[in-house]
């Protein structure tokens, strides 16, 4: 089973226009509604895949009630620690003229002290059924930086791989709990260089630093370029088929589920690369966020090129 940690979970709106013109009123093609945030995009990915998954973090209000209702009706067992207040809604609006989107991004609920300390207990009892952990996105307002930190210490204190895909912050300051696999992207492991910018090989090294502080897989996201991979099996660079996307949201999220997948299956390092790339190419051709059609996933995979690098440099 994948467990899956979506601490700030939305109801994701797509608003589909023609020629968007900020400060006046637009009118909306069409659009859609689905149960939001990074852990939750993991969790359908990975359902439609075939996998056993439950969803777990906080939850609040009507809208937390719906996001439950809508990932249960993906496939996914929902286990949420309702809070007080109002889940948040975030709007991508798709501009079908320029192909280009803007997202609006609520904050989200505030969650208490003790609300902190009853989810504590909750996910350590869903851990124990897991066989990888799976922990997305920020945090609501009231949640300490090191939170995550704590959810991989209970992970691995019952030996179960445990992902971690965020940024800033929350990314740095939990690297110190070494978790099984992290998915920085050029821009996001310049940062925690203290650096603007950084080369191939500079970033390749840093990758290498990271993987021998203890972390099983980093993965390092070039968008169009596809990605770099620094595993026990070596160094990996994964290419991508170039074609025009339908919707680009979420493809990191599906590339999260792919390795989990790979962790949960024990799959070995080139085979975990390959599916990760194509699941997340694939879900670029679903306009559903954190979706895929299997027949697309069959096609990437042929396409994926994976290529096996050994710099004595890096």
């Amino acid at each position: 089973m994948i467990l899956t940690v979506t601490l700030n979970a939305a109801i994701d709106k797509r608003y589909v226009v023609e020629n968007f013109v900020p400060y006046t009123v637009g009118r909306v093609k069409e659009c859609t509604y689905s149960a939001g945030g990074k852990g939750l995009n993991v969790s359908r990915i990975a359902a439609i895949y075939g996998e056993e998954v439950v969803a777990t973090g906080f939850l609040g209000g009507h809208s937390g009630a719906y996001i439950a209702e809508a990932i249960e009706r993906d496939g996914v067992k929902s286990a949420f620690l309702f809070t007080q207040g109002e889940s948040r809604s975030c709007i991508n609006i798709y501009d079908e003229a320029t192909k280009k989107q803007t997202e609006l991004l609520e904050p989200g609920i505030t969650v208490t002290n003790e609300e902190l300390r009853l989810f504590l207990a909750h996910y350590e009892t869903l851990v124990k059924k897991a066989d990888v952990v799976s922990i997305s996105g920020s945090v609501p307002r009231g949640v300490p930086i090191q939170y995550y930190g704590e959810l991989i210490q209970l992970a691995k204190k019952q030996k179960k791989p445990v992902l971690l895909d965020t940024s800033g912050e929350l990314l740095e300051k939990n690297l110190k709990f070494i978790p099984d696999m992290i998915k920085p992207n050029d821009d996001e492991i310049a940062m925690l260089t203290g650096q603007e910018h950084l080369s191939e090989e500079e970033i390749l090294k840093e990758a290498m630093t990271l993987y021998h502080s203890g972390i099983t897989y980093v993965v390092i996201s070039l968008g169009k370029k596809g990605s770099l991979t620094v595993c026990k099996d070596g160094v990996f660079r994964a290419r991508v088929p170039q074609f025009k996307p339908v919707n680009t949201v979420g493809c990191g999220d599906a590339m999260t589920a792919g390795y989990a997948i790979g962790l949960a299956h024990n799959m070995s390092g080139i085979e975990t690369v390959r599916l990760a790339s194509a699941i997340s190419s694939a879900s670029s051709m679903c306009a559903g966020t954190g979706m895929f059609e299997k027949k697309e996933l069959g096609t990437m995979m042929g396409q994926i090129e994976i290529e096996k690098i050994w710099n004595n440099k890096v």
